[in-house]
Order: structure tokens, then C-alpha cells, then sequence
């Protein structure tokens, strides 16, 4: 059976961090997409596209992770949300977790954990 490609969405404002990550979902075959901030997020999925990963930053201008989660929940939408913050502060995981992330990462993401997350994706 042919297993269909991946899709990941990156919502960051810092470009070193877009490039780290795209370049790490390219290598391990996950055609991606960055926007900058949660309303892109919004705006993006609202246009009837959908992803099986979004990588959330917390801080961003215009519209943070945290509200951007929570609306996009609210959407109805099923993706695993991979909180991807550098700060590992206990109230911003649990802010997070209440957003309705599935799983909290610091910064900057290794192929380790992109793979666990990924093989979690495909058990589903």
C-alpha cells in the first residue's frame, strides 16, 4: 500500500528557525509550509488546506501559538499541534497544553524528536 506524503505546516517568525525546520522535514520526506504567525495559521487552514503536523511557536506577532491553537481547535481541526517554543517554562506548557497542543518541544527541534513525532502521525 502506498503510504501518502506527509504534510507540515511551520508557524514561526524567526527565519533561521523555518529554514532548520524545513530543512529537516525535507529530509525526512514531509512536504512543508511556513507561515509567520497564528492568523496565517488561521487563515491558511481556512482556506480548506490541512496538515497531518503544525509546528507552533509561542511568541509571534500578530496572533501567538496559544491563541492560534485554541481557534484552530475550536475549527475542529484534528492535526497534531507540536507546541515548539524555547522556553520550557512550566506555565507555558501548561498554557499550552490547555490550548489543546498534543506534545511540547524546546527549541530547536532534532531529527530524534521530528521522527518520534512522525512515527506517532503514522500509527493513527
Amino acid at each position: 500500500m502506498e503510504s501518502r506524503q506527509l504534510t507540515a505546516l511551520i508557524v514561526d517568525d524567526d527565519v533561521l528557525i523555518q529554514m532548520i525546520h524545513q530543512k529537516m522535514l525535507n529530509s525526512v520526506g514531509v512536504k512543508n509550509q511556513v507561515v509567520e504567525n497564528g492568523k496565517e495559521a488561521i487563515d491558511i487552514h481556512r482556506s480548506g488546506q490541512s496538515f497531518d503536523l503544525i509546528l507552533m511557536d509561542k511568541d509571534m506577532p500578530v496572533m501567538d501559538g496559544i491563541e492560534a491553537t485554541k481557534i484552530l481547535r475550536s475549527m475542529g481541526i484534528r492535526s497534531m499541534i507540536a507546541a515548539v517554543s524555547s522556553r520550557s517554562v512550566e506555565e507555558h506548557m501548561e498554557e499550552f497544553m490547555e490550548a489543546g497542543v498534543d506534545i511540547y518541544l524546546e527549541k530547536p527541534l532534532s531529527i530524534t524528536k521530528l521522527n518520534s513525532i512522525i512515527h506517532k502521525i503514522n500509527k493513527h
